[in-house]
């Protein structure tokens, strides 16, 4: 006895897995081993078997039968070189599974779960359904412990086929399956791609939920389910269970949502997204649902394209939820949308006429801009609403506001921001809906403000009204309101008033009138612009006047402007009908100096011009006839 106690002082008997041994011969390292105490003889060796009349499902199994094959993982903790002293893995499983009651093993599993010893977890298991209990029955699962089961059969690696067997043998052990369940086994589903196996599985789960509530899909089965079917591009399905999720108040998770804002504007949907949107946003649950920034920009865009007001006005909705995010954040992250996304969103209100919109944008815009000024187009794209809306108080407080920012009477309106003939045409048109009703009571309202305090007075709204007036072919009210700017007002009329008033006379064949204009104000020392000269082309062209109109191009020309190729085949039209070859002539020249195609007319005009040459032909022949006739 000596010497083994010496040993055991001395030496351990089986070496730390750091220990390398200098031969790999295993009968060069035996050492000594204590043999285990006997047992005792009134202790049994072998547990006894089941009772018959405890039901067990395992009866009719061979119970001694056990799993042989050790876990991969054990096999790994024994160096190669003590292989002889490998414990037996399932006679461990077995010790263990007979000290533990459901809770003990529930707590085990938590414990191996933060591991992922899932082969350990399914092989305890199996042997701990085949043990006894304290009072001599087999261990009966609850749901949520075969739920462990089977959640360590899908992390190895089970399909969902075999999952569904194992989900089958929970009637022999008298459990019903829950959600967590059917969930897992939807899981394997989702990583096959069986999307016709998991449409059939909740299903049933929606039948057997009506007796059974614990069976009844949850918010991870829809999710689950709908990402699959957008994955293999089954729109119409997915928004089936979309709209059941909805109906049963689940949330709607960010994934799915964004799976079903790409698949809907992939497929032109906009009008069901809309619709769920609108779901989603009268529910409690799913009202603070919001999609990541670059998806609201991209259905912005989308929807500006598109028209839809309403969805982009959902769009903008969700850019002003991550804008109030941000500025609460700490430290404040500063997001703004794009103000040309704004201008687009601007000029969908008008196309739409949703007042709404026209709102959300601008408070969008001022929001994102923080005390800055936004661009003229984006005060453009505000009065264009307004006036299509028909809200022209508004659309002329949007005007002054827009003279605030960027108008400067020192500076000339180059870029035609407060031209009524491009950017203001909009507010043009809305004055002269109605004819002189609506035009005076704007004059009216106008001569009103000047008197305010403090006054208002603006030259581009009343140059809005003289050309309104020359829209309805008025022109001395248009001629009485040009006189009002200095005499009424106080204000010097611009080139755009000028221009105004041209348009006036011209609409009637008052070209000399409208020359007169002209050279009146050009005595002034203001300059003309390009629609001046645009403008008197068209009044010389009225009057059925080419060679006048080619005079003033020649004009415009020299001051610095180059004809556009409308003006000049407008000029080639009125030369044809009118049969003057040698204007149709200079016409082709300028269009070959500055390298303008002028194409071919329409059927109409072709018709036109074959029937004049036709006619010029005719009247040479009658002409040499009468005069072969006088010599003779």
């Amino acid at each position: 006895m000596a010497p083994i106690a010496f040993l055991t002082k001395s030496r351990q008997l089986i070496r730390p897995k750091s220990f390398k041994s200098i031969s790999t011969f295993v009968h060069l390292h035996q050492e000594a081993e204590l043999a285990e105490p006997p047992l005792p003889p009134s202790s049994p060796q072998t547990p006894l078997p089941p009772n018959p009349a405890s039901g067990s499902p395992l009866y009719n199994q061979n119970w001694m039968n056990h799993i042989p094959s050790a876990g991969p993982g054990d096999a790994a903790l024994i160096p190669a070189g003590l292989g002889f002293l490998r414990p037996n893995s399932a006679a461990r499983m077995q010790s263990l599974s007979q000290s533990l009651d459901s809770k003990s093993l529930l707590d085990q599993f938590a414990n191996w779960m933060a591991s992922q010893r899932w082969a350990e977890m399914k092989q305890l298991f199996e042997f701990w359904i085949r043990s006894l209990d304290k009072s001599g029955k087999p261990n009966k699962p609850d749901v949520s412990l075969y739920n462990q089961y089977l959640r360590a059969n899908l992390m190895i690696g089970a399909s969902a086929g075999e999952l569904l067997d194992l989900l089958a043998q929970m009637d022999d052990f008298g459990i019903i399956p829950n959600t967590a369940s059917f969930n897992l086994v939807l899981k394997a589903m989702q990583k096959a791609g069986e999307t016709k196996a998991a449409e059939k599985l909740i299903e049933r789960m929606l039948q057997t939920g009506r007796e059974y509530k614990e069976s009844l899909p949850d918010d991870e089965s829809y999710d689950l389910v709908i990402g699959m079917l957008f994955s293999k591009n089954q729109i119409d399905s997915a928004l089936k269970y979309i709209d059941l999720t909805l109906k049963s108040g689940y949330m709607l998770s960010m994934k799915v949502f964004a799976n079903c804002v790409q698949s809907c504007v992939s497929n032109g949907r906009l009008d069901t997204l809309v619709s769920i949107i609108e779901r989603c946003k009268k529910m409690d649950q799913n009202k603070f649902v919001c999609p990541p920034w670059a998806t609201c920009n991209y259905i912005a865009d989308l929807a500006t394209r598109s028209d839809n007001s309403e969805l982009t006005y959902y769009a903008l909705e969700f850019m002003a939820k991550w804008i109030a995010r941000g500025e609460k954040a700490r430290p404040a992250v500063h997001i703004s949308a794009d103000e040309g996304l704004v201008v687009s969103a601007l000029g969908t209100a008008a196309r739409t006429y949703n007042s709404k919109l026209l709102d959300g944008s601008w408070a969008v815009l001022k929001r994102s801009l923080r005390q800055k000024v936004p661009n003229p187009e984006s005060y453009i794209g505000k009065i264009y609403a307004y006036a299509n809306l028909g809200n022209l108080q508004k659309a002329f407080g949007t005007l002054h506001e827009f003279e605030i920012a960027h108008g400067n009477s020192k500076q000339e309106d180059t870029e035609g921001f407060f031209s009524p003939f491009h950017s203001l045409n909009p507010l043009v048109i809305a004055c002269s809906k109605k004819g002189f009703e609506t035009l005076d009571s704007v004059y009216y309202q106008l001569e009103n403000l000047s008197k305010a305090d403090p006054p208002y007075k603006s030259v581009a709204a009343l140059n809005c009204i003289i050309l309104g007036c020359a829209n309805i072919w008025d022109v001395e009210r248009a001629y009485l309101t040009f006189s009002s700017i200095e005499s009424t007002f106080g204000l010097t009329p611009d080139i755009h008033s000028y221009n105004a008033l041209i348009c006036a006379f011209g609409k009637l064949s008052k070209a000399d009138e409208a020359v007169k204009v002209f050279e009146h104000f050009v005595g002034l020392g203001v300059k003309p612009n390009m629609t001046t000269y645009s403008l008197l082309v068209d009044a010389h062209l009225v009057k059925r006047d080419p060679k006048a109109a080619l005079s003033l191009i020649s004009d415009m020309i020299s001051a610095g402007y180059e004809p556009s190729k409308e003006m000049l085949k407008k000029v080639r039209r009125r030369s044809i009908r009118e049969m003057d070859y040698e204007s149709n002539d200079k016409v082709e020249s300028l269009a070959r100096n500055f390298k303008i195609r002028m194409g071919t007319e329409c059927a109409k005009d072709v018709g036109c011009q074959v029937f004049s040459f036709a006619l010029k032909s005719t009247l040479v022949s009658l002409h040499i006839v009468n005069f072969g006739f006088t010599t003779s």
